[in-house]
């Protein structure tokens, strides 16, 4: 089996990209990107010095352009409040009466939860949706 330059590119690539994939960070991704740069340069016959420096802008470029992307997305909210991790953020229920100190127990998928009013206005009986959850306390509003 002939080993060139082109070869040893690719297997590096692809431990790059099983590494990605063992841990979940996409810069050994951006990396397998760099390290496929430099098995075509090798393809098209450049020396090692083009092979190394058309990795290292490919892989490099790659990686901080997912930095700048990742450092310039919003934030997610907190999982206590984040719809996308708890489903039941965004799910009405219904409260009977709230105690003078703000808290109720109402009814929610069949058990008896405690909740708190977290709203600007007088906690008021009636529909509220759930904005948040601390533990096994639904947090409500309006």
């Amino acid at each position: 089996m002939d080993w060139n330059w082109a070869t040893v590119w690719w297997i590096v690539a692809g431990m790059l990209v099983a590494a990605e994939l063992a841990t979940g960070s996409f810069y050994l991704l951006m990396l397998a990107t760099g390290a496929a740069a430099g098995a075509l340069a090798a393809h098209l016959n450049a020396g090692l010095a083009g092979q190394l420096v058309a990795a290292a802008l490919v892989g490099g470029a790659a990686v901080v352009t997912l930095h700048k992307r990742r450092a310039s997305s919003p934030k997610a909210a907190p999982a206590a409040s984040n719809p996308d991790v708890n489903l039941d953020i965004g799910q009405h229920v219904h409260v009977e009466a709230w105690s003078a100190e703000g808290w109720a127990q109402v009814h929610y998928r069949g058990a008896a939860w405690q909740a708190r009013f977290i709203g600007s206005a007088p906690a008021q009986s009636g529909p509220h949706v759930i904005r948040a959850i601390e533990g096994s306390c639904l947090l409500l509003d309006r």
